[in-house]
């Protein structure tokens, strides 16, 4: 058991974050054409605008928040907002967005699995995609309880100081910050990683091609045909 939470925690972020790359240009560089969202909405937009919104809306939020609590440094953050402080904070937005992955996830789950018109033109690696986020939230979710028991943030700060010694390339000083740490936060990081994983040979590659543009352009002058 040891040697597997050494290469989970240790080796595995290193192999998940290259494939994550690598296997991200490849992807580009050699299979432009299936570089797409691959939506079905055509096929039947019943309930899609409210199950699809809150699902990208809830990823947005996770990856902002993961990003902005695990990243960046505790002492670029501490000064202005404190472990416990944050920590309530990441439970609230990160109960949210887990919460609207899991309602909008699952409505797009049961969708392909039960229209026969979307079933017909789904892969299994975009049932695989979208069942494996909505256990991924289902697992954030289960872990607030045991964040609750610990308020001042203490847990917290190991699962960021493992990510900040991964970053830094101190594998072994990274396994030691989870070696007390719950196993449904170990559980919720090791199928993180597995995600970073399958990410380049799924339809998720379509997440580097947010069009933020589209924020910022001018808007459309659409006229009726006379």
């Amino acid at each position: 058991m040891q040697a597997l939470h050494t290469f989970l925690f240790g080796f595995y972020p290193y192999i998940a974050i290259t494939v994550f790359l690598f296997g991200s240009w490849w992807r580009y560089d050699h299979g432009s054409y299936t570089w797409r969202a691959a939506s079905s909405q055509m096929l039947s937009p019943r309930g899609m605008w409210l199950a699809s919104n809150a699902f990208h809306l809830g990823m947005l939020g996770i990856v902002a928040g993961h990003a902005a609590g695990m990243l960046v440094p505790p002492a670029l953050k501490e000064p202005f907002v404190p472990a416990a402080v944050e920590q309530q904070m990441a439970m609230i937005a990160g109960g949210a967005s887990g919460a609207l992955i899991l309602l909008g996830g699952g409505f797009l789950l049961l969708r392909r699995l039960t229209d026969a018109r979307i079933r017909s033109t789904s892969n299994r690696s975009d049932l695989l995609v979208i069942a494996i986020l909505v256990i991924q939230a289902t697992i954030g979710l289960v872990t607030l309880p045991f964040s609750a028991q610990h308020m001042d943030g203490s847990v917290m700060v190991k699962l960021v100081d493992w990510a900040q010694a991964i970053v830094t390339f101190r594998p072994e000083e990274a396994v030691s910050h989870l070696a007390d740490v719950a196993c449904v936060f170990k559980l919720h990081l090791a199928l993180g990683l597995t995600i970073f994983v399958i990410f380049p040979f799924t339809r998720l590659v379509h997440f580097w091609s947010i069009p933020l543009e589209y924020i910022f352009r001018r808007y459309q002058i659409v006229q009726k045909r006379r």
